[in-house]
């Protein structure tokens, strides 16, 4: 069996791993959320977060933990999730999906992260945001 720094991102738990585990998540969750409260250039998308912020955080590490291969997190406090679908309700167009990337991809580049994965993360992380994207987008024209 290989070990996770033989593994490709993506392949069983490679990418939890590589993101430093919860602790490594937990730390770019807060720097992301911190990073969004701080700069005005990210302040349509974290009013669109409710005004319980340190639950919005706790959703989104426990997804990343998951989603990352790591522990259903999510799954095991707030049950399954469908990301598109619990994000319809907003207006989420192009503008916002790009502030959420840039937002991210800043926080990302500041993490103790290997380049590689740095880089394999912020792509992945584009696929859920854009799918965001598209179920709003759906459900505006509707």
């Amino acid at each position: 069996m290989n070990t996770t720094a033989q593994r490709q991102y993506g392949d069983g738990d490679a990418s939890f791993q590589a993101a430093g585990g919860e602790l490594g998540i937990r730390r770019l969750v807060d720097a992301f959320f911190d990073r969004m409260s701080m700069d005005s250039r990210y302040a349509t998308i974290y009013a669109m977060h409710p005004a319980d912020k340190l639950t919005s955080r706790d959703k989104l590490c426990r997804f990343l933990c998951g989603w990352l291969g790591g522990p259903k997190r999510y799954q095991e406090k707030y049950g399954p999730i469908n990301i598109p679908a619990a994000h319809q309700h907003l207006s989420i167009t192009t503008t916002e999906r790009d502030q959420w990337l840039s937002c991210m991809a800043e926080t990302i580049a500041e993490q103790s992260f290997h380049a590689e994965f740095k880089h394999y993360l912020l792509v992945q992380l584009a696929v859920p945001a854009d799918a965001i994207r598209r179920r709003c987008a759906h459900n505006l024209s509707s």
